[in-house]
């Protein structure tokens, strides 16, 4: 295992760079008879050494792999989020999904893959500026259709990796059920099969180490179903049941929804991106960096809290009303990515 592959859990505080293990340690008790005369058994000495059992554990769900951790580095698929992009393919096999804001009041999806590489998802859209700070945390590699000038130097400034089929990355194929832009598919384990390796600058959240009690947090109240408003168009709704969040009005192909242990809703900042897309509306980019508002949703209990996030790279963390730390258990989580202007939240 590399070295850039592991991560100590200690300190579990945001925007530091963790390495993917968490270490159990024994003691073992090493003892040595001090022989004597007149059969005297002596005085009996020990001495304790430590042994250490290297545990990987995934930046994106926090829990623990079953051998090593992926050869691959981490991908984040762009997803069509409507209904001209209907079914949706692939995304329930994501390690965690980001859902965001862009034009014409509509949403896309930008889907985390590392422990598993779908042979089809879709269908795949395009670069937005937005997307360097949804990637950045994990140094994702992110795989889209193409994109507008800003949105690749965007992404590029903060140093990430892209493959478009603009750029004729390899994997990519067309839906013939579909007609374009809403039918591009991307077969990423033949993507990553050419990808090099990259480094994973930390974890996405502050995570509950396993097998560790989650901590009770200030203002924890149950719910059962939820409401996110992004735009006048588009609001997204989602129901708790058998221990998961589902969206109730997704996209997704029959059998292949998302289940969320977690549920994240982030309100941020929005600035203009500086340009059009083809029928002219603004492109609106979503600020993923420095501190707000936002809902944690941990099984079924919904908490009020201010997030944090220094730089665009930084880990994600959280804090409830009376200040404490809010960490986010091991499982699959759902984020909205929601402007702090015009989006709101609903949970009960």
């Amino acid at each position: 295992m590399s070295e850039r592959d592991r991560w100590e859990w200690s300190g579990m505080l945001a925007g530091m760079k963790f390495r993917l293990i968490a270490v159990v340690t024994s003691l073992v008790l090493v003892t040595a008879a001090c022989g004597g005369d007149d059969g005297d058994s002596g005085e009996k000495e020990s001495t304790k050494g430590e042994s250490q059992t290297v545990v990987q554990v995934s930046p994106l769900t926090g829990q623990e792999f079953g051998g090593e951790s992926p050869a691959n580095p981490v991908f984040v698929v762009k997803v069509e989020n409507s209904k001209s992009g209907a079914p949706q393919y692939g995304v329930n096999q994501a390690d965690m999904v980001v859902e965001e804001m862009v034009e014409g009041g509509i949403t896309r999806l930008a889907a985390f893959y590392y422990t598993t590489l779908p042979d089809k998802i879709g269908h795949v859209r395009s670069l937005r500026g937005t997307d360097a700070g949804i990637a950045a945390p994990v140094g994702a590699h992110v795989v889209a259709s193409g994109g507008a000038g800003p949105a690749y130097d965007a992404v590029g400034a903060a140093g990430l990796t892209t493959y478009t089929e603009d750029n004729n990355a390899p994997g990519f194929s067309t839906d013939s059920a579909k007609k374009r832009p809403y039918n591009r598919l991307v077969d990423l384990a033949s993507l990553a099969a050419q990808a090099a390796p990259s480094e994973i600058p930390g974890p996405y959240f502050s995570f509950t180490p396993v097998g560790e009690e989650q901590p009770a947090a200030a203002g924890a109240r149950p719910v059962t179903s939820g409401s996110v408003v992004f735009s006048r168009s588009h609001t997204t709704t989602f129901a708790f049941a058998d221990g998961g969040w589902t969206r109730t009005n997704g996209f997704a192909a029959p059998g292949e929804e998302f289940v969320a242990n977690n549920l994240v809703v982030v309100f941020a900042a929005e600035r203009d991106a500086g340009y059009r897309d083809p029928a002219g509306n603004a492109v609106p980019e979503t600020i993923f960096q420095g501190s707000g508002t936002g809902i944690v949703v941990i099984g079924g209990q919904a908490i009020d809290v201010t997030w944090s996030k220094d730089a665009l790279a930084s880990t994600l963390s959280f804090t409830d009303s009376a200040g404490n730390p809010v960490t986010i258990p091991p499982g699959k989580t759902w984020v909205e990515l929601v402007s702090q202007d015009r989006g709101s939240a609903t949970f009960q």
